[in-house]
Formats: C-alpha cells, sequence, structure tokens
C-alpha cells in the first residue's frame, strides 16, 4: 500500500488527482524548489489525528516536513502553526529555514526529535 501511495504521488497532483505540471513544485515553507527526485512529502497544516484528515495539503521537502514533526506535537501544530506563515514565523522553524535555504534544492539529512519533544514522548 505505502509503494503504491508513493508512485501515485510522483505522478499525480494530489490537489487534482490530474497529471503533475510540468513546473518543479516549491516549497512554501523554505522557498526552494523541489527536484522531481527530491525526497518530499504532503504536510496537513491541520494534522490528521486533529480533524485535518480531508483538510489542505501542501507539499514540502521531506527535511522541512520532518523539521515541524521533530519539534512540535499534533496538538500544538493543530492550535498555532496549522497555516504556512504562522509556521514561518515560529523562532525554532524559522532558525532551522535559515540553515536549510543555503542547502541544495534536494538536500535531505535525517532529523531527530528534539530534546524536548524526546521529553514529551517519553512522559506518555
Amino acid at each position: 500500500m505505502v509503494g503504491r501511495r508513493s508512485r501515485r504521488w510522483r505522478d499525480e497532483d494530489p490537489e487534482t488527482h490530474g497529471p503533475k505540471p510540468a513546473t518543479v513544485p516549491v516549497c512554501p515553507l523554505c522557498e526552494r524548489p523541489i527536484p522531481r527526485h527530491a525526497r518530499q512529502s504532503l504536510h496537513h497544516l491541520t494534522p490528521k489525528l486533529k480533524g485535518g484528515a480531508h483538510g489542505a495539503t501542501v507539499r514540502l521537502h521531506q527535511i522541512c516536513h520532518s523539521a515541524i514533526h521533530a519539534r512540535y506535537s499534533e496538538a500544538e501544530i493543530a492550535r498555532r502553526l496549522a497555516e504556512v506563515e504562522a509556521l514561518r514565523a515560529d523562532p525554532e522553524i524559522a532558525r532551522f529555514l535559515e540553515w536549510v535555504r543555503g542547502k541544495p534544492d534536494d538536500f535531505h539529512a535525517p532529523t531527530r526529535l528534539t530534546r524536548a519533544r524526546r521529553g514529551d514522548r517519553s512522559s506518555h
């Protein structure tokens, strides 16, 4: 099932479910182009667990998407970071964006949970 979804993402525009446009999409978070071969994913602006299953999504570099979820819980994303502008304005994400904007468009590196998020998960 996961493989089918991945293939569909490569060949289909998630917003229109038709063929992807010929232009290279731009990550709305870091504002760098997302090359076709780059790791990428869809981010639900309101997390699925918080009612955003059928809501707005944006295509992000995988590293940008991982940076969001490494720093914040689904509840916090839903409460105060459910818009791209709010994400960009957040000090933690802004610091990440300043760093990643200097990287190649297809740059990817593993992303670890922040200390705060690791502590948050261990309390559950």
